[in-house]
């Protein structure tokens, strides 16, 4: 059997496995294992080949920044700071049309930039925002939808989860990555707010009743700007060291953690306890992604023997079709792969296929990780998976059905995917800032 058909097999049993409920990263490194001994035919050139792989990858010094990052998002979460911004944020905003509502996209997105996992967002608001939008009698599934569709903020705005996995997976630079996003992070914001205030101007009974808003006074102004400084200071100390090459994503990463532990301090909510589960927390998050990142190097290992990433890229690009056709065709890919596994997965998977072709066809490729990432981010709210809808459901508990939530983001999946294509057309957005560093 040739190296190309093995090869074949193999991810048809990598996706085989992942249906079958079997961890991805056993499937990955299973696959990987025996798809190189039966293209070598030797069991001890596989072994050899995959233990220099998990060693080399370990070892790169990129894979610092996971943890960093993580610990920072735990440690901000910690000190409050979410309850300040979404505070905030109502206060100037509660006076509009669908005012909580947009509060809760524009505090999700702050959060988001000391966060980097949508799952972590859709919980925490699910906790701070539905009792307040209950309160003013919103409609219960236009409420979840928004806290649903704000979340995959997420993982679009720096730092991302998803943009690490992306860099490591594709040998891109974690910190063009990040600055990327922010622009996309924005008119993503833009789309979802005008989006719902759109849809309590179409009817506003979605919007329960707008409370008179408190007395402007300048205290009450300075306070709302004050409240958060912390959070928002940290936020612009890490991308803005970024950005201007003060730090290596590691070193913020570094500098975003540290900041992150004096938040607490500062903030008082320190206990050894609270430290000790922090920690824990972190250790599980990152040791899971490390156990992903090292059987995706695996995997990629094999794709490279066997050659089928390079035929792919050739039969692709000697398709008569406009190099566009290609790239939607992989964005659908996307989309419906995120209704059946989780979106790291998504990313572990064919990315190292899909990459080299969309390079091929001439797309800048900071620009195609984005719009991946953006659609990757859709299927968080797809039924049956929806990662940020069983967070959400978590969160509330009995409160709320998974049909409720599910109901509530169909909206705001039809706006994430105008954003996409609002992104798509016009590349400059994704490569303008990472091109002035």
């Amino acid at each position: 059997m040739d190296p190309l058909t093995i090869a074949i097999i193999s991810v048809a049993f990598v996706f085989f496995f992942i249906l079958m409920g079997v961890h991805i990263g056993v499937s990955l490194a299973t696959v990987s294992v025996l798809g190189i001994w039966a293209i070598t035919g030797k069991a001890s050139v596989a072994v050899n080949i995959l233990q220099t792989t998990a060693y080399s990858a370990v070892m790169d010094y990129m894979f610092a920044v996971i943890p960093l990052f993580v610990l920072m998002g735990l440690f901000s979460t910690q000190s409050g700071a979410t309850k300040e911004l979404f505070d905030s944020a109502q206060y100037f905003l509660g006076r509009l049309r669908g005012g909580i509502g947009i509060a809760t996209v524009l505090a999700n997105a702050v959060f988001a930039a000391i966060t980097g996992v949508s799952v972590a967002s859709a919980a925490v608001f699910s906790k701070i925002a539905f009792p307040e939008m209950e309160r003013l009698q919103y409609d219960r599934k236009f409420g979840l939808g928004i806290i649903a569709g704000s979340a995959i903020l997420g993982m679009l705005i720096p730092p991302s989860i998803l943009m690490i996995i992306y860099g490591v997976l594709t040998e891109q630079s974690i910190g063009k990555l990040f600055i990327a996003g922010i622009v996309p992070g924005i008119v993503v914001t833009g789309v979802i707010s005008l989006g719902i205030w759109s849809m309590i101007g179409f009817n506003p009974r979605l919007g329960g009743f707008r409370e008179k808003p408190p007395k402007f006074t300048l205290s009450s102004f300075l306070k709302a700007i004050a409240t958060p400084w912390a959070v928002v200071g940290l936020i612009v100390l890490v991308m803005g060291g970024i950005w201007g090459g003060l730090f290596t994503p590691t070193e913020a990463g570094a500098v975003g953690a540290a900041g992150g532990f004096l938040l607490v301090v500062i903030k008082r909510q320190f206990t050894f306890r609270g430290l000790w589960l922090i920690l824990m927390d972190g250790g599980r998050t990152f040791s899971s992604i490390f156990l992903l990142l090292i059987c995706a190097q695996m995997y990629s290992r094999m794709l490279t023997i066997s050659g089928l990433a390079t035929k792919i890229t050739a039969w692709a690009i000697s398709l008569p079709v406009p190099p566009v056709v290609i790239i939607g065709g992989f964005l659908t890919v996307f989309i419906i792969l995120g209704c059946i596994i989780d979106s790291a997965s998504i990313l572990l998977l064919v990315i190292p296929i899909m990459h080299p072709v969309a390079v091929k066809l001439g797309y800048d490729p900071i620009h195609f990780a984005i719009i991946s990432i953006v659609t990757i981010e859709v299927g968080l709210l797809t039924p049956p998976f929806g990662m940020v809808v069983f967070a959400m459901k978590s969160a509330l508990g009995d409160k709320v059905t998974i049909e409720e939530i599910f109901a509530g983001s169909t909206p705001f999946m039809i706006m994430l995917v105008i954003s996409l294509l609002i992104i798509w057309k016009f590349p400059f957005l994704s490569i303008w800032l990472p091109s002035l560093m």
